[in-house]
């Protein structure tokens, strides 16, 4: 009986040790995929994207070069969805699902609705698939860790480290 009760003992210590050792080996994801999604000139929109932190480094003109074509999140290219046609910034985008793209300067944003929704990063971005593309200005925020879309009453907002880029939609 003392053996039944010793070998019992050491297989609720090794499970133990087992799921200890599973949960420590868990890591945080540097750029968790986030959402968010609200109505907007009645149609829902949504936004789905990696969120990657600024960990010190320097955003736009260097992590995210200026005049290049950028996923506008980490990972996966950002997905935008609306469920109604809609106005960008005065031009007419139809209900759908795009791949979201942006290319950054330091004075003006070309913001880019593609026609191919599922792609990881902007390697294989093909602009002849664009189905929009409209000129925003990025203005001064405050600060922001990890990078956030925010839905309002005018339109959408790409915010991170110390920039906001508002969307106007209609």
């Amino acid at each position: 009986m003392k053996r039944t009760v010793q070998v019992k003992a050491a297989a609720v210590f090794v499970f133990a040790l087992l799921m200890t050792t599973f949960a420590f080996a868990q890591k945080t994801v540097p750029s968790p995929r986030d959402s968010v999604s609200a109505k907007v000139a009645g149609a829902t929109i949504t936004i789905n994207y990696g969120s990657p932190s600024v960990r010190g480094r320097k955003v736009f003109g260097e992590l995210e070069p200026f005049g290049k074509v950028w996923r506008a999140g980490a990972n996966e290219a950002t997905v935008f969805t609306t469920s109604k046609d809609i106005t960008i910034e005065g031009k007419k985008l139809p209900a759908g699902t795009y791949g979201f793209f942006a290319i950054p300067t330091e004075t003006t944003w070309t913001i880019i609705f593609n026609k191919v929704a599922k792609q990881w990063g902007a390697y294989k971005y093909d602009e002849s698939q664009d189905a929009l593309r409209v000129t925003v200005k990025p203005v001064a925020s405050a600060m922001n860790e990890r990078l956030v879309y925010k839905i309002n009453g005018k339109g959408f907002s790409l915010n991170w480290d110390k920039l906001s880029v508002p969307v106007s939609v209609k």
